[in-house]
């Protein structure tokens, strides 16, 4: 009986390969789907690896980090910090999209307006639902530590939303730039962030402001981005990827061994400085080493992706982007808030202080990663334009939308 059961699903999932592999236009750079899927997949494997909850005596879940307690865990953030690479391919991307839209006649205006809808839309989406779900599911007796623990979780990627609007609006004056200077044109970027980390680090950290390290955040996105802007206009070959590759690992490993900066490319609960909100140096030295790996491989990637077998997951990832972003926090809320009223559960509500906690954690994986199929599977659609939606309930959702932003911000 199981074998009969298994020779339709294969015959279902290899026609599936095989249609998406028709479907797919001879012209279609698979390398650049290639990178942002694995980019994309980055987000919730790190999430869901370095994030875990401690259990409080009334029951509620806090957020917590195995790299409190296990710091030599931090290289792993190194490879699951992939943002370098979903700017790079986002800069490219785009060059290439402004390029098609503008020969069908269209405008920069109209084609920008169509990326920040297809970025927005979802974002609504998660928000106002959530902000619904919060009442009933207090009602139902989560306790409110909990609920803001979870806001937190879920308002956290989308911060990444909100700056790939900003520079995805950016990207005329990146063709200038990358027309005027090549890949040169990242450089002063890369300058700026190094001066405010000066400012912030250096000898005159005492005096400085706060609010200053916030200056790093447009510069600090913004060059993987120009990078790929410089890429997709063919002003970054082979030899400058190299020198990003090797210049790129050089200051990163200068960074770490003679300037101290942390070695966790991700915040950790109670350190003094953070490397990632804002971006540090060292996050921009890790984007250029990735960068020039990710143009020098490109090719090789490509063939790879030939195989009908591995470019169809390649296509749902793409296809599923703004869902696996906006919704794999809820997928492993999920599963630890109804843990939460069974006690101490191994790898959810326990403390992430142990080796068996890391063991166990990786067991929950394919959990997460079912839940967040089935929720992708009903919330999808949002990524799609909202046909048949009226104005006022397009406004509604707006407002809860800012009521949740408010709740997991700590304002309401």
């Amino acid at each position: 009986m199981a074998t009969a059961l298994r020779i339709p699903l294969r015959r279902t999932v290899r026609g599936a390969v095989h249609a998406i592999e028709d479907r797919t236009p001879a012209h279609r750079d698979r390398a650049l789907d290639g990178l942002r899927a694995l980019a994309l997949l980055a987000v919730p494997t790190g999430h869901w690896l370095l994030g875990g909850f401690t259990l409080d005596t009334e029951g509620a879940l806090h957020n917590a980090s195995p790299l409190s307690a296990f710091g030599f865990l931090s290289p792993a953030s190194w490879v699951l910090q992939m943002l370098g690479i979903f700017f790079l391919v986002g800069g490219h991307a785009s060059v290439l999209s402004l390029r098609r839209h503008a020969e069908r006649g269209g405008s920069t205006g109209v084609w920008l307006r169509g990326r920040l809808l297809r970025l927005g839309r979802p974002v609504l989406a998660v928000t106002a639902l959530w902000a619904m779900l919060i009442p009933v599911l207090y009602a139902l007796g989560v306790p409110e530590p909990t609920l803001r623990t979870g806001a937190t979780l879920v308002i956290q990627p989308l911060w990444f939303v909100g700056v790939y609007a900003v520079v995805t609006a950016l990207t005329p004056y990146c063709l200038r730039a990358a027309g005027r200077w090549g890949a040169w044109a990242a450089a002063p970027l890369l300058a700026a962030v190094a001066l405010v980390d000066l400012l912030r680090y250096g000898p005159l950290a005492d005096a400085v402001p706060s609010w200053l390290s916030l200056l790093n955040l447009l510069p600090g996105w913004l060059f993987a981005y120009q990078l790929g802007v410089s890429w997709g206009e063919k002003r970054l070959g082979a030899r400058a990827a190299l020198s990003l590759l090797l210049g790129g690992a050089a200051l990163f490993a200068a960074l770490l061994l003679f300037f101290h900066y942390p070695a966790s490319m991700v915040g950790v609960p109670g350190a003094s400085r953070t490397n990632s909100h804002p971006p540090s140096l060292l996050v921009l030295a890790l984007a250029a080493a990735q960068s020039g790996a990710a143009i020098l491989l490109r090719d090789r990637l490509a063939r790879l992706l030939r195989r009908p077998a591995l470019w169809a997951p390649v296509v749902v990832v793409n296809l599923s982007a703004m869902t696996i972003l906006c919704w794999h926090q809820t997928a492993m809320l999920s599963a630890a808030v109804p843990a939460s009223f069974a006690g101490t559960v191994p790898g959810l509500t326990t403390a992430p202080e142990t080796a068996g906690w890391i063991l166990v954690r990786l067991a929950w994986l394919p959990v997460f990663a079912a839940a967040l199929v089935l929720i992708g599977a009903a919330t999808r659609r949002f990524e799609a334009p909202w046909t048949g939606v009226t104005r006022f309930r397009r406004a509604l959702a707006a407002v809860l939308a800012a009521c949740f932003g408010a709740f997991a911000l700590g304002l309401a």
